[in-house]
Formats: structure tokens, sequence, C-alpha cells
């Protein structure tokens, strides 16, 4: 009997029992029972496997003998350090509180964490929200640093954890997590501060969600400034591309993070069963999880070699991330046809070093009559983090309607040292 013979039951006796717990999970939320029954088909393939390999390999003499050593080293030891594996959960990091942060109670039931950053002087201007990214990252601290010169300016800024991410509250159930509850929020945020209209500043997932709040609600949206935009076409699959950017000894780390047994269960069971995962999972644990994974992709959202923030990824929202990526997730609505047309004036920002398509932001130029496309080099996917100048002196010109400090991009093709996928 050879160590092959013994790591094939293990590998077959693997796909049985995580067979049966997907099984399982896909019609109960209990973790006693889909886990139960995955470790009992677990056990039952691995010693009839072991009986088989035996029953081939080993005189009939010894067989029996053969059989128990193959069943615990091919199933019980295995078995044993996977559960603990599995079942040991991992100690989220204490909460930090955000200096100036408050807990808003909206009209959805949802409760958002909410920073406003007071306009130096007498607020003048319409104020401004912050729609951050992901889904699932906040990055409230960043975005303070990143958008305090508008409170220079007369603007009150307004940022927000969207629902299921940092303070705000999560969900029981993960398939609350839509956009639509995303646009709904929104708007209950904006008439719980009694603002009767809004400028938005939306970044990556964040303009996607912005643009579909200005297709429900565009009387309430003064101007609209879009930072590397999620694509609005359903068919656009560019968001999974983040990880392509990373180097061999990135991803390395990565997966190796990932693939622990843990939250890659958890991830799993989320692709069958999102309530299984929800209760198998706990939204701290997994969000702290959720937070490693984030800090390793970091340099993805960055240009090759750029310095990243010294700030590490904090509160982040696995099931708010996660969920509407699953399988479990329905195929989200199309926005461009209700966006088609509104004047709402736009600035879209897209820089050389985003993963995301080229045409996830010559989507919302062509959609949006009244907007305006500039291509800025040598930033990446979070193009206002590092304070670039470019970038800061086009928020600018825009929100006070001077000539831009760069032309407009009206090519359809994409510059030649653009990164990303076309």
């Amino acid at each position: 009997m050879t160590f092959l013979a013994v790591a094939a039951v293990t590998a077959g006796a693997g796909v049985c029992g995580l067979a049966a717990l997907l099984a399982v999970a896909a019609v109960t939320s209990t973790p006693m029972l889909f886990l139960t029954a995955a470790m009992a088909v677990f056990l039952a393939a691995g010693y009839a496997g072991a009986a088989l390999v035996t029953a081939r390999r080993v005189p009939p003499g010894r067989r029996r003998r053969a059989r128990w050593v193959a069943f615990a080293a091919g199933s019980l030891l295995p078995g044993a350090l996977f559960a603990w594996a599995a079942l040991t959960p991992a100690a989220p990091p204490a909460a930090t509180a955000l200096p100036g942060a408050s807990t808003v109670p909206v009209s959805t039931g949802s409760r958002l964490t909410v920073i406003k950053l007071p306009a130096r002087g007498t607020a003048s201007r319409t104020p401004v929200i912050v729609v951050h990214g992901g889904p699932g990252v906040p990055e409230l601290q960043d975005n303070a640093d990143a958008f305090d010169f508008l409170t220079r300016q007369g603007f009150d800024v307004y940022l927000y954890a969207q629902l299921g991410t940092d303070g705000s509250s999560r969900l029981d159930d993960p398939r609350g997590y839509t956009r639509e509850r995303a646009v709904a929020d929104l708007e209950a945020l904006r008439s719980r501060l009694g603002l009767p209209k809004v400028i938005l500043i939306g970044h990556s997932n964040g303009g996607e969600i912005a643009a579909r709040y200005l297709a429900a609600h565009p009387d309430r949206v003064a101007e609209l400034v879009l930072t590397s935009p999620g694509p609005l076409d359903p068919d656009d699959t560019s968001v999974n591309l983040v990880r392509a950017r990373l180097d061999p000894a990135a991803t390395a780390r990565l997966y190796g993070t990932v693939m622990q047994p843990r939250p890659l269960l958890g991830y799993l069971l989320l692709q069958v069963n999102p309530s299984a995962a929800h209760a198998f999972l706990p939204d701290a644990e997994a969000d702290a999880r959720n937070d490693v994974v984030l800090e390793l992709t970091r340099p993805a959202l960055y240009c090759r070699g750029a310095a990243l923030p010294e700030r590490p990824v904090r509160g982040t929202g696995f099931y708010a991330m996660q969920y509407p990526q699953s399988a479990t997730a329905p195929r989200p609505s199309d926005p461009r046809p209700a966006l088609n047309g509104l004047p709402t004036p736009t600035l879209i920002i897209k820089g050389s070093c985003d993963y995301l398509s080229w045409r996830s932001a010559t989507t919302y130029r062509d959609l949006l009559p009244n907007s305006r496309l500039i291509y800025v080099e040598g930033v990446g996917h979070n193009l206002y983090h590092d304070g670039n100048e470019t970038v800061v002196a086009a928020v600018t010109a825009f929100l006070n309607h001077r000539p831009l400090p760069v032309p407009a991009y009206t090519a359809d093709a994409p510059p030649p040292d653009y990164e990303g996928p076309r």
C-alpha cells in the first residue's frame, strides 16, 4: 500500500463529504446538520475506499489491519485536522471608533455609520455624499482624508458606510445585500439628513450605485462625479480581474489565505445557501477575514511600484461584498435604459492602471450627454487616495464650473498605455 493510494482515499472521501455538505446545506441552514452529514459521508467513503485499496494491494491475512491503517491515515486523521481547522473560529479584532462618526437610523431599517466633514466657513454649496466602492469596502478614514479638500471650497461632505460594512448594521439574511437596497438606503439617508439635492461622488461599485440612484431620483442629483466606475453592463466581468494585477508572490499569499478550510467552506456555502453560510461563518469573523484578504489584494488597486496607504484595511463587509457576486444572487438589472439621455452634469475619471474594462467608463459617457471623461496617467483604481494633483484639480474645476485641467477623452478605444481590458 503506497502513499498515493492513501492520498486517493483521502481525496475521494473529501469529494464525497463536500458534496454531502453542500447538498444538505442547500435545504437547511443548521450547521450541525450539514456538518454532521458531511463528516458521516466522508468517513463512510473513506472506509469504503480503504477497503477497496487494501483488497487489491494487500495479501488476505494482512487486509484487516491494513484497512484500518489506511482508514486512519486517509480519513480519520485528515478528517480530524480539517474539522479542527474548519470549526475553530478566528478571533475578530477589536472595533475601532472613527473620529466624528455617528450612527444614523434611516427609514429602510438600516443603521448607517456617517461622518460629516463640515465646510470651512459657511456652507454655501450643494452638499456632497461620497458613495464608497467594493461592494463592502467603506474606507471611511481614507476617504475623509482624500475629500477634505472639498470642505475648503464651501462643501459639506458626507461619508457613510453602506449596509453590512464598518459600524453600519448587518442583515441576518445575506440575500438582502442588493443594489436596490443600496439605492434605497442612499435615498433614505439623503432624506434623513434633510438634503433637498446632493452632489454624488461614486467610486468603483459606488459609481454604479450612484448611477442607479440617479436613474431612480434624477431630480435629487445636482452633479455626479464617478471615479473608476463599476460596469453597468451585467455581462461585463472585468470586476473579477483584480487578482490578475498581483505578482506571483502576492498571489501565493492571497490564495494561501483564502484556501484556509473555514473561510473556504463559508464561501462555498454562500454559493448554495447564504443563510447556511451566515450561520456557519458569522459577520464579525467573516468581516475580519475579509479585511485580511483585501489587504493582500490592495497592491492591485494602484500602479505597480506605487506607495500604498499606511492605514490597513478595516471595516469591510464579507457578505455585503460576496453575496452580490455569488452563484445564488440574481442577475442584476440593466440600468442603462433609465440612464440614457439624463442631462445631469457628470465627470468620469479613469486611471491608466485601472483593472476594470475601458468600456465600463465609456458606457457612462455615452449614456449621459452632459458628461466628460478624463484620462489620468500613472494612477490606479483607487486614483484619489494619493492626492493626485490632476484628480484633485479636475474635481475642483468641475464642481466650480471651470475648464478641466486636461482635455476630455472622446475616443472609443483606450489609450495605448491603458493597462486594463478593453
